[in-house]
């Protein structure tokens, strides 16, 4: 089974088995929802366990999370440092040109003219729009926005990518 990340517990929150998450996804109110599972893997271990979520809230740009069967401070404090994930089939479809980041790594990039730029190394989301990073070979990664202007295609399932050069790209 294929495993996606959500977030991270940096840390506890009270003493009612609350966890402080560095969340990684776009969807909270649907990651988080009352109910809903989530799959915590400590570090250093492959087995996850299965974690039901029974309240979410946001305080101070973290989402505090409780689960069942969770109750106190004690009994979360070993969840510290863990990565919080989802199954691939809890995705939910996409709108037109929105893309999730597994399936954005990996792709080849290439100009519409056909020649090869490189591979999607990491995808950073500074502001605005996302900013891909290409890894070259035999030169410096290409950092390319996720824009219009630039990206023309994007073929999911061939994991290829075209852009149409602009100057000073490059």
């Amino acid at each position: 089974m294929k495993y996606l990340n959500v977030g991270k517990i940096v840390n506890t929150h009270g003493v009612r088995g609350e966890v402080r998450v560095i969340s990684r996804t776009d969807f909270p109110e649907k990651r988080y929802k009352k109910g809903n599972t989530l799959y915590l893997f400590k570090q250093n271990d492959e087995t996850p366990i299965t974690l039901k979520i029974t309240n979410h809230r946001v305080h101070k740009n973290f989402d505090l999370l409780t689960f069942e069967g969770f109750d106190s401070l004690n009994e979360v404090e070993p969840f510290k440092n863990s990565i919080l994930k989802i199954t691939e089939d809890q995705l939910h479809s996409l709108e037109k040109n929105e893309y999730y980041y597994h399936e954005i790594i990996g792709c080849m990039v290439e100009t519409v003219d056909g020649e090869e730029i490189g591979k999607i190394k990491e995808i950073l989301s500074p502001g605005a729009n996302d900013v891909w990073v290409i890894q070259r070979k035999g030169q410096k990664d290409a950092l390319i926005p996720y824009i219009e202007q630039i990206v023309k295609e994007v073929d999911i399932e061939n994991k290829l990518v075209k852009i149409e050069l602009m100057e000073g790209l490059l």
